[in-house]
């Protein structure tokens, strides 16, 4: 059996107001249920990272990508199935309705667009890696500040 990492991507999607885009994970989902997440997901064998994120932008919102502002950074963690996972995280913008995104269907239930003072939201119904989503959303905001944007 396999002691590396999965490898995963995750995309902080920016809008013109300087928010963030969540979306909620259906109540039925393996991984980390009913809680807030960025888009990503694992990377197909082969697959390179931007690839990947552009690949699953598009899967679970319908967006495309337009511009990659930049890395949030690299997260490793233990899902609740047990299997630790290596995530890059980038700073992105799309093209697209951005106030209607194509959720997948089972796979996510809400979304919402966060400014920086209300990230206490993501801590939502997480019992694993108690704080994670929180501090890749602070430092996305962080990421957004040092690049003036």
């Amino acid at each position: 059996m396999s002691t590396e990492p999965l490898r995963c991507v995750g995309a902080l999607i920016v809008d013109d107001d300087g928010r963030i885009f969540f979306q909620r994970r259906s109540p039925q989902r393996r991984l980390f249920p009913n809680t807030w997440d960025v888009v990503g997901g694992h990377l197909e064998p082969g697959e390179e990272v931007h690839d990947a994120m552009r690949r699953e932008v598009t899967e679970e919102t319908g967006w495309t990508v337009s511009h990659v502002l930049g890395p949030v950074g690299v997260y490793r963690y233990t899902g609740n199935d047990g299997l630790d996972r290596v995530e890059s995280d980038f700073l992105i913008r799309v093209d697209g309705d951005l106030d209607r995104p194509r959720l997948e269907v089972g796979k996510h239930t809400e979304f919402r667009w966060l400014t920086e003072d209300e990230l206490a939201v993501l801590d939502e119904d997480r019992e694993v890696n108690d704080g994670l989503m929180r501090r890749i959303a602070e430092d996305a905001f962080a990421a957004l500040r040092s690049i003036g944007r």
